[in-house]
């Protein structure tokens, strides 16, 4: 008897053991490890192969032709706006690069935001449409256009903004390639933000808002709601800043 229950406790034990292994090994692929830094101190922020670091409405966000991509269409709208998350980490200072085409319709590159229910968010936006207001601007909810194409500002503690014009925004504009891949660059440095397309200065902004402004926070792609379009996404790519 003694010898039965001695068996017992160590198929047991043993099980045990076995499940929380695996459990351990399930994290670990969960979470997958962040690619190494090339020689410019860039990470890839996705695979060009699949979702993995992602995460987004089911069904809402796919890969094709190598980039991440979402569409609507009059047989399958898009009714509500939807972000895809990169989940790794929450940058506060940090270079992002990536390539982009958008035909039709309007999208965005979220950063140092708040995640929100249903897939949303709140915070900063690196816009782009395919109309000729907003590509270039930094959108952010409840402020509307912190700063737009064209124009560099600093905002004060109080909300205050001091604000000049370093180019002509339609000159900017007509830098922007229509329904083909444009190069996309976010730098957010403490308080200072600079957004370039093609290798060009679009705006920036000394952002001190007490209220408004943010200091780190989620990455993420924008799906927009309204008539038919499709974005795409490709050599998305981080450089976290030491402060």
């Amino acid at each position: 008897m003694i010898m039965k229950t001695t068996t017992i406790l160590l198929f047991a034990f043993s099980m045990a053991f076995l499940a929380l292994a695996g459990e351990e090994a399930g994290e670990e692929t969960a979470e997958p490890r962040l690619p190494e830094p090339d020689e410019d101190g860039f990470i890839a922020m996705f695979n060009g192969e699949d979702l993995t670091g992602w995460d987004g409405k089911p069904g809402g966000w796919w890969v094709e032709d190598g980039a991440i991509t979402s569409q609507s269409t009059e047989e399958n709208p898009c009714l509500q706006h939807h972000y895809l998350f990169w989940t790794p980490a929450e940058p506060a200072d940090f270079v992002m690069r990536f390539s982009y085409r958008l035909v039709g319709g309007n999208s965005g590159v979220q950063f140092r935001s708040e995640r929100r229910p249903e897939y949303d968010v709140w915070g900063y936006q690196a816009d782009k449409e395919a109309g000729d207001q907003w590509t270039g601007c930094l959108f952010q909810h409840d402020r509307g256009g912190v700063v737009m194409r064209g124009y560099r500002a600093v905002i004060a503690a109080n909300g205050e903004r001091f604000e000049e014009q370093f180019a002509c925004p339609d000159a900017l504009q007509a830098l922007v390639k229509p329904e083909d891949w444009n190069d996309y660059e976010i730098r957010a440095e403490g308080p200072q933000i600079t957004l370039h397309i093609n290798g060009e200065l679009m705006c920036e902004v000394v952002d001190n808002d007490a209220v408004m402004a943010r200091s780190k926070g989620v990455i993420a792609l924008q799906m927009h709601p309204g008539p038919p379009m499709k974005v795409q996404f490709k050599d998305l790519r981080i450089k976290m800043l030491e402060k």
